[in-house]
């Protein structure tokens, strides 16, 4: 055939593996060793692999500028870079850890979808972690304005109080949430390959946020205050 001008000869691959990825490279590296290209020819990789390629490039640019705007919303609202970074860091470390597990375990692939379906996991884990801080901050506030702030004992008492309050909701939250996306999951219709590769970073990342939320921020939170109080 010919293209821009220049004569191109078309090999054409039917893979067995949803790893399109994986086997461009292998591929490649194959290639590299075996053919010897002669000058003035080139090798060029494309189809559905150029399309996923393009598409990476793209997540490599919206998935910085999507915690970027996360971590400036968070700031805007607390006012407070120790609060800002609690959220951040289980949206950055911790809740990612479920969603990977279970891609694991379903046996997908690291892919354009995966990839969405972790930005959406970035939203509900931030979402979650701010309204747990807004309550350990409202209960920490009304034990300091009943002047029952007067020492680390005080302190957990206040911590424990505003996290219970936060159980019932979470959980509600996180059980709408899995509702909603467990069809997604368990589908065979059309359309359904695609989506469970988004849905699976946020199941799984919904679980592993869940004990973020509930148990290492209020100790995070703890280990914070505590050094404040101490300092007073």
């Amino acid at each position: 055939k010919s293209e821009n001008a220049r004569r191109t000869a078309w090999i054409y691959v039917d893979l067995d593996t949803d790893d399109l990825g994986g086997y461009v490279e292998q591929a490649r590296a194959a290639v590299s060793q075996s053919v010897q290209l002669p000058p003035g020819v080139v090798l060029e990789w494309s189809g559905q692999y150029e399309y996923i390629s393009r598409a990476e490039a793209r997540l490599g640019l919206v998935v910085p500028l999507t915690l970027g705007l996360i971590f400036l919303l968070l700031y805007a609202h607390f006012r407070a870079l120790p609060q800002t970074l609690m959220v951040m860091l289980g949206t950055l470390v911790f809740a990612p850890v479920g969603g990977i597990w279970l891609l694991h375990l379903a046996g997908y692939n690291l892919s354009v979808a995966a990839g969405v379906g972790f930005i959406a996991l970035a939203g509900l884990a931030a979402e979650t972690g701010v309204v747990m801080l807004v309550y350990l901050d409202g209960a920490w506030q009304r034990a300091a304005d009943e002047g029952r702030m007067q020492d680390v004992a005080d302190l957990e008492r206040a911590i424990i109080s505003g996290a219970v309050e936060r159980v019932r909701p979470k959980l509600m939250t996180v059980a709408t949430t899995l509702l909603g996306l467990l069809p997604i999951m368990l589908g065979t219709e059309t359309g359904t390959r695609i989506m469970q590769r988004i849905a699976a970073p946020m199941v799984g990342g919904l679980v592993s946020s869940t004990v973020l939320t509930l148990v290492l921020i209020p100790a995070v939170y703890l280990l914070w205050r505590r050094s404040q109080l101490r300092g007073a």
